[in-house]
């Protein structure tokens, strides 16, 4: 019997090891094929942006176990990327025009829309139409949309305009009821992240914050929408959906446009039979037109690094502490990534580029740390605010010489706060207690079962307020101020770009290009434009990941009014991804959960999991 058995572990041993081997000569091919990246040949055509997904700074790198067990993984495409095709497509002789499919387009803040419309513009200005295409246009899209000069709506859709607001989810009576004690430590009249866990409403001075920064992104919002399309009638549209759609018998293509706000209404054959008119038909599929997909064209046109003289990092996602991947902001990546770019010595100006509501005071404190070494070094450097750049991302950009923002982007947030999360009202209700023994005063804390003693939550509350007392001095000596002056403006209160300029806490408005030509100014460059992107290089396991990314069947609808549910359930998610976030993360963080997300959030299964175990234990 030992003979047989030492036999069979054998044939397993086997088994398992040509499996291994299989599976690395399977991988190893794959990744040979895809580090060749041959260009893709690209034929004259459409350029077609079929954005199934949302428009972020830096995406995420792709999960391959998520990707293979069939875990859910939106598409996101790079906001760099896309503009650099759009800018290489308006002189490309190949690309006869631009098309925007928009009916699964996830978003992707006013801001990064805002840099993409500009690039639709200078395709348009090249002589070269741009046309869009959707079921249904909330806010995000039309936005993009209005940047065309053919803005098409299928006969059963919608043009939903809503602007900025909405309502949060707020947790203290179910915190309650699960015997759950949110014990709170916080800087900052305005610091409303902790309130969720507080409140089961908005103070009255967070509602008064979010009511002016919602009024100011929709002014810059509308202001976008004003120039892009003039001839639409945004404001009556915005005041009177119901009465407007009521004057065309409740036809709402018609309705959206009477108001100028689309141009067509067309199914999508009608749509692709203009596109055919504008660049060719595809003699390989009948009613269909030459298409350019913007992936080929991006791996054709678009370098990976040109390798210049202006270092240019990202901050993008939660800030946490240690090594993360691409589309979260480690705070060990980004540092060394600056560090490995001044060991070069090839770098003559840097651009911080932050997309970022912040997250770890250490990590933030970090990624200063790095542009500060810079500044040592002789090196210019340059803070170029995305969509948001508050609380830690503000902290980061304070290291910069120059902070450059929109007046659409979301910063400020200087405050601090901390969570423990206690469970003695958990254990009442489970029937089970906690007790033990002290040698000191701080045997034991903070104590998480039955709560932080006094002392313990005192000296968590000097931690804050110390690390507040740091956050206004880093600010006050950056913005040539006192820390008393910045103490007025800060307050964890959150600002639109426009203002925080005026207050002082941004230098000038700009996007990235502006950001780049800043910092060939300040290192005398002259016109010299040539860019070094300091990230980790994808690797083949996120590349091969990344094949299956875009499997996902419920990344957007095509239905004109599920996406609202889509766009409520997302928010549902969200809520629970910032509730895990920010229980597990540093008890100290500046982070702004306050801030409007810009795209839609990444559901991970942990966040059904909390959903399912708070509504599990409440039956």
């Amino acid at each position: 019997m030992r003979f047989a058995a030492g036999i069979w572990k054998l044939l397993v041993g086997i088994k398992d090891a040509l499996v291994l081997l299989f599976m690395l000569l399977f991988f190893g091919l794959l990744y040979a094929v895809l580090s060749a990246k041959p260009s893709p040949a690209v034929a004259d055509g459409v350029l077609a942006l079929e954005l199934n997904g949302s428009v972020v700074e830096q995406p995420t790198a792709a999960d391959p176990f998520a990707a293979v067990g069939g875990g859910s993984a939106p598409k996101e495409y790079s906001l760099r990327q896309l503009r650099t095709a759009l800018t290489e497509a308006a002189e490309d002789d190949r690309v006869k025009a631009v098309a925007l499919d928009l009916d699964r387009f996830g978003g992707g803040g006013q801001t990064a829309i805002a840099e993409l419309g500009e690039a639709l513009d200078g395709v348009r200005r090249s002589g070269k139409p741009v046309l869009a295409y959707a079921t249904a246009y909330g806010d995000d899209a039309y936005q993009l949309a209005a940047h065309a000069s053919e803005v098409w709506l299928n006969p059963l859709g919608t043009v939903a305009l809503a602007g900025p607001g909405g309502n949060n989810l707020y947790f203290k009576g179910l915190l309650d009821k699960l015997g759950v004690t949110a014990n709170i430590y916080r800087v900052g009249t305005y610091k409303s992240a902790v309130e969720p866990f507080t409140r089961n409403d908005m103070s009255p001075e967070a509602r008064q914050n979010a009511q002016e920064l919602a009024g100011n992104l929709l002014e810059t919002w509308r202001d976008d929408l004003r120039r892009a399309r003039p001839r639409a009638a945004i404001e009556p549209y915005l005041r009177d959906t119901a009465g407007i759609v009521a004057a065309s018998g409740g036809d709402f293509a018609a309705a959206a446009r009477r108001a100028g706000l689309v141009d067509r209404v067309g199914e999508r054959r009608q749509f692709e039979a203009r596109l055919a008119e504008l660049g060719g038909e595809d003699e390989r599929a009948r009613g269909g037109y030459k298409k350019i997909a913007i992936a080929a064209y991006v791996a054709d046109r678009v370098p990976l690094n040109p390798g210049g003289p202006i270092g240019v990092v990202t901050v993008a996602g939660n800030i946490v502490d240690g090594k993360a991947p691409l589309g979260t902001a480690g705070g060990d990546s980004i540092a060394q990534a600056v560090e490995k770019g001044l060991r070069s010595g090839k770098l003559k100006a840097l651009v911080v580029r932050i997309d970022s509501p912040g997250g770890s005071v250490t990590a933030s404190e970090r990624i200063r740390q790095a542009v500060v070494q810079a500044r040592a070094a002789g090196l210019p450097v340059v803070a170029s605010m995305g969509n948001v750049a508050a609380s830690g991302g503000y902290w980061v950009a304070a290291g910069a010489d120059h902070i450059m923002a929109e007046p659409s982007t979301i910063t400020g947030s200087i405050g601090v706060f901390g969570i423990l999360p206690s469970f003695q009202g958990s254990l009442e209700k489970l029937g089970i207690g906690a007790d033990g023994v002290k040698t000191t005063p701080l045997s034991g804390e903070p104590d998480l079962l039955n709560g932080p003693s006094p002392q313990a939550s005192r000296l968590v509350q000097m931690g804050v307020e110390g690390i507040y007392r740091r956050f206004l001095g880093l600010v006050a000596q950056s913005r040539g101020r006192s820390p008393q002056q910045i103490d007025q403006v800060a307050q964890g209160r959150v600002w639109a770009g426009g203002t925080a300029r005026q207050l002082g806490l941004v230098d000038s408005f700009g996007g990235m290009d502006e950001a780049i030509a800043k910092a060939a100014q300040l290192a005398k460059l002259g016109d010299e434009r040539g860019v070094t992107y300091l990230e980790r290089p994808t690797s083949w396991r996120e590349e091969v990941a990344d094949l299956f990314r875009d499997t996902n069947d419920d990344a957007g609808t095509t239905d004109a009014f599920a996406g609202l549910a889509v766009r409520e359930r997302d928010q549902l998610f969200g809520a629970a991804a910032d509730v895990r976030t920010i229980l597990s993360g540093p008890t100290l963080q500046v982070r702004c959960l306050e801030c409007p997300p810009v795209a839609p959030a990444r559901i991970a299964a942990a966040d059904a999991g909390v959903l399912g175990a708070m509504l599990g234990w409440l039956r």
